[in-house]
């Protein structure tokens, strides 16, 4: 349980980080961290996971399964186009303790998952470098996943736009999935050589609740768990679920350190590993592994690629990022 003096706090927490990126859900966080009934029910999560953002995700799973509801016009993921206004508070708060049971089950089972396919776009450049040192086809592997979107990198387009050569396209040409990201160049930087596939012989994923995305409500959460006035962002979700569930990764569930090793036991091919602001320190259990391994690191708003094999590890800055997949300044 959480007490409600954290549950406030975390909702003005994540009000001021929605502040700049939406404003329904700046509008709601705000407004919920001064109301005590509603941030209460925020203190059925545990310390750890009670955040703003779990409240409002559990608001749009509810939201989502009651599409007629009024409260869906101002949810652009269910095609709502009214903006925050005067009514917006007012419907929501009502909704949420309408349904408080509910609620509460919702944030006490439940933890916040982040699948942001687009830094596919971000890791691509790095997994192709680092597939270029292999000399030939990889295995690719995603620590700290949840539903496995960046295991299907070698199967997106992507259009590059830069100021030096207008747009570089890479990947497979008819992708179901195209990624758009700005590249830029630091000072003395020249632009990366990206080549229009990357050869992947076997793919695996490690996390602590990996997702299975047949299962309805499983793939539901994961949705609600996209912000819901950023319809772009959840169709990207739902046509790389459906690259996906044509041809499933082997998804892993353990400690993506500790257990890191039995995921890639049974790949037979120069290891690639994937992380993306895990926060995860890999690289003992990554030397532990007693084979050349590279790991595309997207980590504190930088793209590193480190090599491990024969005792040494080299790491290099290839560029810093935009957390999401928007842009990447080249070094």
């Amino acid at each position: 349980m959480t007490s409600l003096d954290l549950a406030q706090r975390r909702l003005r927490e994540f009000a001021e980080e929605a502040a700049a990126i939406s404003p329904l859900y700046e509008h709601l966080a705000s407004r919920a961290a001064a109301d005590p009934e509603v941030a209460a029910l925020l203190t059925a999560a545990s310390e750890d996971n009670a955040t703003g953002e779990l409240l409002l995700a559990a608001a749009h799973r509810l939201v989502q399964a009651e599409p007629f509801h009024q409260l869906s016009n101002y949810y652009p993921s269910l095609g709502g186009t009214y903006g925050a206004d005067e009514s917006t508070w007012p419907l929501f708060r009502e909704f949420l303790l309408e349904r408080g049971d509910r609620v509460r089950a919702l944030v006490s089972s439940q933890v916040i998952q982040t699948n942001e396919v687009r830094r596919a776009a971000l890791l691509y450049p790095a997994v192709a470098a680092a597939a270029k040192q292999a000399g030939g086809p990889i295995g690719l592997v995603e620590v700290a996943t949840t539903a496995g979107l960046l295991l299907g990198l070698d199967q997106y387009s992507y259009r590059y736009q830069t100021a030096e050569a207008g747009q570089v396209v890479a990947g497979p040409a008819k992708a179901a999935l195209g990624l758009h990201c700005a590249l830029e160049l630091a000072p003395g930087a020249v632009l990366p050589k990206l080549p229009k596939a990357v050869k992947v012989a076997a793919k695996a994923g490690i996390g602590v609740a990996p997702a299975d995305l047949t299962d309805e409500d499983a793939y539901a959460w994961l949705e609600a768990c996209v912000w819901a006035d950023q319809p772009e962002r959840l169709r990207l979700f739902g046509v790389a679920c459906g690259v996906l569930r044509k041809n499933p990764p082997r998804l892993v569930t353990g400690d993506p350190v500790a257990d890191l090793a039995k995921a890639v036991e049974p790949i037979d091919a120069p290891l690639v590993v994937l992380s993306s602001g895990s926060g995860l320190d890999l690289a003992p259990a990554l030397s532990a592994l007693g084979r050349p391994v590279w790991w595309a690191a997207h980590e504190a708003g930088e793209l590193r690629l480190l090599r491990f094999g024969d005792g040494e590890v080299s790491s290099a800055v290839l560029a810093t990022t935009e957390a999401h997949g928007q842009r990447l300044v080249w070094r």
